[in-house]
């Protein structure tokens, strides 16, 4: 099983990555304005992610692929890393179909570092 790791940008977005098992960073959500609504953007995936045909398989200008995985009304709610063949592609999104379901949620906070 997979976890959800929320975290809070720089610039104060909220944003998540999925992790598989392995700790591997499989699928990165847009920023959100909102901690709720990064939330919400977990809750979508988990939904979204157990329908292949919500995953969109693209390729980069530079050859290499990548996918993004869709919600119902076509905004893209994450999206994957490079890869260097297609069949890197389907196996990112069999990874995300097995993890993200029943995935966990982990909150990341800053730290300041004192100086």
């Amino acid at each position: 099983m997979g976890i959800f790791v929320m975290s809070e940008r720089k610039n104060g977005d909220h944003q998540f990555v999925l992790k598989a098992e392995n700790g591997q960073v499989i699928l990165v959500s847009q920023g959100y304005s909102s901690r709720d609504g990064c939330l919400n953007g977990i809750e979508s995936v988990k939904r979204n992610a157990q329908h292949e045909e919500m995953f969109e398989r693209l390729d980069s200008s530079d050859g290499r692929f990548y996918f993004n995985l869709k919600a119902t009304n076509g905004q893209v709610i994450g999206n994957s890393q490079m890869y260097q063949g297609v069949s890197g592609v389907t196996a990112g999104i069999h990874s995300v179909m097995a993890n993200a379901p029943g995935a966990r949620i982990m909150e990341e906070k800053i730290r300041e570092i004192p100086s």
